[in-house]
């Protein structure tokens, strides 16, 4: 035992003259060693390109002329966000990889998996929460109902027939649709698809009647007469749509939980550096052309310290858990 004490050590001691972490990565020992020169910032998104891409582009001049380097965005779609968080998961703690998701990947999968590639909490560190957004549920505009009364009765008078498409498995649009069946008392098909480009795709081409859809994509398609609102799956109406009621509202409880988007690294980041990136990416979600295009969108607009977002999925993690049991769902 005391020889194997003395490698441990020796290793540990052996890792850090030569700058590196147990994990085999550079450690970033200061702020200001950050970033590296001439290495841009990846952000890895979880989605195809979509209106999250350009959030964060409209961002980026900002972010950059804070802390002196460029950013570029990484698309890895799938498997309820398990593939880009894996990537973030096994990328070096240097502050030059971040992942840019939802609700989804640290609050709802650890309770829909059982053998997740991940931890929430071990993993990750929460850097900070750009934007508080939620689901709408929009409908095709022939669909043959206009609101939750409706959709109820018809959705009993086709028991099995009617189907809601999602972002995926287990992502938020999907878990409303599972709430919405049992709380309504009704059986719906879900059909899931790989991202919300696609599911948006094909309400507006009417190859699904309805879907839970994000508000930024929601609002746009509401407008456009792409799309119909059917109700909001939040605890009051949202301002750019303010004759819409929410789901509640209209007699079915229980769908109003508020989702986010939100900026996480890998565990042992620095955490001078995580402050950094945080400010940096709070003063450019502030800015007046980012805030308009995120309210405009049915959103609001947040910008949390690293602290403050660490209590904030702690809470949601908690909330999503109690869901997610009463419902039975696991996808493993």
């Amino acid at each position: 035992m005391r020889n194997l004490n003395k490698n441990r050590r020796s290793l540990m001691m052996a890792a850090a003259s030569a700058g590196l972490g147990l994990g085999g990565f550079p450690m970033v020992s200061s702020a200001q060693s950050f970033p590296i020169s001439g290495k841009p910032i990846r952000i890895v998104l979880p989605v195809p390109p979509s209106i999250l891409d350009t959030t964060l582009r409209l961002m980026f001049d900002s972010v950059s002329a804070e802390l002196g380097t460029n950013l570029i965005i990484d698309n890895k779609p799938g498997a309820s966000t398990i593939i880009a968080a894996e990537d973030v998961k096994r990328s070096a703690p240097d502050g030059h990889t971040l992942l840019y998701t939802f609700v989804v990947t640290h609050t709802q999968n650890p309770h829909l998996y059982s053998k997740l590639p991940y931890d929430p909490f071990r993993d990750f560190i929460p850097v900070t929460q750009l934007v508080r957004s939620a689901t709408v549920l929009t409908a095709h505009p022939k669909a043959p109902f206009n609101n939750i009364k409706e959709l109820v009765a018809y959705a009993k008078a086709n028991k099995g027939k009617v189907a809601f498409g999602s972002y995926g498995n287990g992502t938020t649009s999907h878990l409303n649709g599972e709430i919405l069946q049992r709380s309504a008392n009704i059986e719906l098909i879900h059909v899931p698809y790989k991202g919300s480009s696609e599911a948006v795709k094909d309400l507006i081409g009417g190859v699904v009647p309805m879907i839970f859809d994000g508000t930024q994509s929601a609002v746009v398609n509401i407008k456009a007469g792409l799309v119909k609102g059917i109700g909001t799956a939040t605890d009051r109406r949202i301002a750019v749509l303010p004759n819409l009621p929410t789901i509640s509202e209209q007699g079915v409880p229980g769908i109003d939980i508020v989702g986010w988007q939100g900026l996480f690294a890998p565990a042992g980041t620095n955490p001078a550096v995580v402050e950094r990136i945080a400010a940096a990416f709070q003063k450019a979600v502030r800015q007046k052309a980012v805030t308009s295009f995120i309210e405009e969108a049915g959103s609001e607009v947040s910008g949390t310290t690293p602290a403050e977002f660490s209590a904030i999925v702690r809470k949601d993690y908690d909330r999503w858990g109690q869901v997610i049991k009463a419902t039975g769902l696991k996808f493993d």
